[in-house]
């Protein structure tokens, strides 16, 4: 199938799907944050590639030293970091009985790397394994897995593709990139090669000025955005919009690489028993589709009820979510 002949409908894209993208869509859910409750991680640190990552470990509730647990790392969204829909979810496996590491990405938040506000699949994919490294060199850890939710629900595939690490998956209203999906959202190839030619001055003037171009990551309305959509989780200070941490900023010297995100091409080689979690009003529920039907290994494919941000931070589609994903590492990693 060639860029020509895809639609919004070949990728689960209609008008509709769009609108409850940004829509708040079930019941009386509340606004969770990563901070809630009696569970408070730990912050912890350790080599990746060339840096460092930063990442809250969030321990089980009632955690026994002697005992072990299964353990996962956490991912979350283009640009996120670990105090957003990471530590919401490291929180929520916690409560019910897994550890969770929610990491910083390289680049970004606390973690190190000189590039920041640099989307990089390939490093993310490091850090990832990274995470499990550590998990797994802990004596109160039975088994390791990567929970991604959005775009790290692709990077996973990423990293499960190759690391014997990985002893089970789960993704969370997943974005599954590949060039055909990129040249839709952009509006053409000819659009999407003018991105990489920004993409390359932009790293050229780093590469010689150390100056990093950035622009917004996300905006309902400005064109100049990376991300040109329903934006009210980031742009809303009582949400995402609101930690700290968070900058809305990309760096445009990362086109290329962010262009080249194409989890679909991993799907095939991921063993590992794999848990997916979408609704038809997440991000292209056809592309989720497709992942399911390319899986090597043990798969199940939950349709849930939802926009794709209810799944970042609204208490009932996350509750949800996370009861079907802890049971599912509980009994991978157990």
């Amino acid at each position: 199938m060639t860029a020509s002949s895809i639609t919004r409908r070949t990728f689960g894209l209609s008008v509709g799907a769009v609108a409850l993208f940004s829509r708040v869509g079930v019941g009386m859910s509340q606004t969770l944050s990563a901070h809630r409750g009696k569970i408070t991680p730990l912050t912890v640190s350790f080599a990746s590639g060339d840096s460092y990552v930063v990442a809250h470990l969030y321990l089980p509730e009632g955690h026994d030293p002697a005992k072990r647990y299964p353990a996962v790392a956490v991912g979350g969204s283009f640009t996120s970091v670990k105090e957003q829909m990471g530590g919401i979810y490291g929180g929520e496996m916690a409560r019910r009985g897994v550890m969770a590491l929610a990491i910083d990405y390289r680049n970004y938040g606390q973690s190190g790397g000189a590039k920041r506000q640099y989307e990089d699949p390939a490093a993310k994919a490091e850090d990832l394994s990274a995470a499990l490294r550590y998990l797994a060199s802990r004596p109160d850890v039975s088994g390791t897995g990567l929970l991604g939710i959005c775009t790290s629900g692709g990077t996973v595939l990423y990293t499960a593709a190759e690391d014997a690490n990985v002893g089970a998956v789960a993704t969370v209203a997943g974005f599954f990139s590949e060039p055909e999906l990129v040249a839709l959202i952009k509006k053409g190839p000819e659009a999407v090669e003018r991105l990489r030619a920004e993409g390359r001055l932009a790293r050229q003037i780093y590469d010689e000025t150390g100056e990093i171009k950035t622009i917004r990551a996300y905006h309902n309305t400005d064109q100049t955005a990376a991300s040109v959509s329903p934006s009210q989780y980031y742009l809303d200070q009582t949400r995402g919009g609101g930690v700290p941490s968070w900058r809305n900023e990309f760096a445009v010297m990362a086109w290329e690489p962010w262009i080249d995100f194409d989890p679909i091409s991993r799907a095939s080689r991921v063993t590992a028993p794999t848990l997916m979690i979408h609704s038809e009003g997440s991000a292209f529920p056809d592309q989720a589709r497709k992942v399911y039907g390319l899986l090597a290994g043990p798969k199940e494919l939950h349709w849930a009820e939802g926009a794709h941000f209810d799944f970042y931070d609204q208490s009932g589609p996350v509750g949800d979510a996370a009861d079907r994903v802890a049971a599912h590492f509980r009994r991978t990693l157990g």
